[in-house]
């Protein structure tokens, strides 16, 4: 058999991580059988071997891709001239965009997290990085004069990432849910926490008196 292309090897990854983010969802991590995977996928069980010898693995590479996905978000928030109106196109990309079904594995993974040791660990890593990352962002417009958060950069990450689970349980388990009407709400509240800081702003202004009267 010839050796795939580097790019339909990735493909096929891609095409089988797709097929087990339904599964998973639909039945759940046990109910569902690497048989399921291969069904779902319409590939062989030698070609989804080829890939990934386990469940567990299945869902390493789901986490390995959201994370990636994510640190791309990330670095263009970084970037953003207006924060807060990017961290709400980050917003409704997760929590209206997306298909249901990537909130409700979310919700399966978290649970399996509490019982099986290995997807436990992915979660873990996965739930720290996403905490680090938005510390990280925060200190750094904090240190640039872009922002002046109520709390300390890193308890306002983990404010941030409780609102996210907030958004993605809801959004799993109420179908009807409306998260249109619900986001402008919400990100009034995100933004009283940060604070952005804008030329000519109250906030700058007070700094600017203060620094002048000493």
């Amino acid at each position: 058999m010839p050796k795939l292309k580097p790019s339909t090897q990735a493909a096929r990854r891609e095409h089988i991580l797709d097929a087990a983010e339904r599964c998973f969802a639909r039945s759940g991590f046990h109910r569902t059988t690497m048989q399921d995977i291969c069904r779902e996928a319409q590939v062989s069980p030698g070609a989804l071997y080829l890939y990934f010898s386990s469940k567990e693995e299945l869902i390493a590479g789901i986490a390995e891709r959201d994370r990636t996905h994510l640190a791309q978000q990330l670095a263009e928030l970084g970037k953003a001239g207006d924060l807060i109106a990017a961290l709400r196109r980050i917003a409704e990309h997760y929590s209206i965009e997306e298909p249901r079904h990537k909130r409700v594995l979310c919700m399966e993974i978290a649970a399996e997290s509490t019982r099986n040791p290995v997807v436990g660990e992915i979660f873990r890593s996965v739930d720290r990085y996403v905490t680090d990352s938005f510390a990280q962002l925060f200190a750094e417009a904090q240190k640039a004069g872009r922002i002046n958060p109520v709390f300390p950069p890193q308890l306002l990450a983990q404010i941030i990432v409780l609102i996210g689970d907030g958004l993605f349980w809801r959004r799993a388990v109420d179908p009807d849910y409306d998260a249109e009407t619900m986001l402008p709400a919400l990100v009034q509240l995100v933004s009283t926490l940060i604070n952005p800081v804008s030329d000519g702003s109250p906030q700058k202004q007070v700094a600017s008196d203060s620094a002048a009267s000493r």
